[in-house]
């Protein structure tokens, strides 16, 4: 089985570096022109869009590029496509990331993370099962199995998807990313605690539009009140040397947001060559 690393977004944590992402439509001329930016990772948003696992699996299939598999010699797609489920943590809905995951997404965001409960069952719903005596074995997986269409996209039998297809950092070979939304007062509080006792989360993603609607100060991103409670969740990842992101980057705040601590910077959802020729900016180029 190769070691190369499949999951571009996990490349860049892995090396000290910010990963660049952004918000993509499930459509295919969306994936084609963003399969060749120089984003580490997009993700496909089906939380406000319609949840559709069909065009999830036709846009996975036009991320990859027949050119790029040949020059570098991995199969995995150079932009590396996670999905926002619709599901809130409080729902408890396995079925969405199971979903999601056995068409070939190297990832999930859930929403709506608030308790070490909902934090723990959004990482065991991307795990297999282990024995009981197996390293690792917390948090218990409970992913179905059906790899099948998973591990042909990513190019792998599937005993050496299985491998693979894990948690990181949890599993350090693992090439599947746990996102969660840290998106009301109620996740700030119990961040601590969700930090300490659930091991296997990716990343942290500030929903700062929906903790500003809980706060009274709605998209008032600049207000001291949202800018500490954000600063609170950053603070409590770095505690826990946990990666943090942030879902509304642009030009004008993205140095900032940087020297700030965040290390997965998303912009917001945009037209295919707007969003090509911020990344451009973003990414350096």
């Amino acid at each position: 089985m190769s070691n190369i690393r499949l999951n571009s977004i996990i490349r860049a944590f892995e090396s000290g570096k910010a990963a660049h992402a952004a918000f993509a439509k499930l459509d295919k001329q969306t994936a084609i022109e963003m399969s060749d930016s120089p984003y580490d990772g997009i993700v496909f948003e089906m939380e406000h869009n319609p949840y559709d696992v069909s065009a999830l699996g036709d846009a996975l299939q036009y991320m990859l590029s027949r050119k790029q598999i040949a020059e570098s010699g991995s199969v995995a797609p150079k932009v590396t496509p996670l999905a926002r489920i619709p599901a809130n943590g409080a729902e408890m809905n396995q079925s969405f990331a199971k979903q999601v995951l056995d068409r070939g997404a190297y990832g999930v965001i859930w929403p709506h993370v608030a308790t070490v409960e909902q934090a723990y069952n959004a990482v065991a719903s991307c795990r297999y099962a282990r024995p009981k005596n197996a390293p690792l074995y917390e948090p218990k997986g409970v992913r179905g199995d059906g790899p099948a269409n998973a591990a042909r996209y990513w190019g792998l039998s599937m005993q050496d998807y299985y491998e693979k297809a894990d948690v990181w950092p949890l599993a350090p070979q693992g090439e599947i990313l746990v996102g969660l939304m840290c998106e009301s007062t109620q996740a700030i509080d119990n961040l601590d605690d969700i930090l300490a006792n659930v091991p296997g989360i990716g990343f942290i993603l500030i929903g700062e539009g929906d903790l500003s609607q809980e706060l009274g100060l709605p998209r008032q991103y600049d207000h001291p009140e949202v800018v500490a409670a954000m600063r609170q969740i950053v603070d409590t990842c770095h505690k826990h040397k946990v990666v943090v992101g942030n879902p509304h980057v642009t030009a004008k705040n993205h140095r900032r947001l940087q020297e700030e601590g965040y290390r997965f910077l998303m912009s917001a959802p945009a037209r295919t060559y707007g969003v090509v020729g911020l990344a451009r900016e973003l990414a350096g180029y």
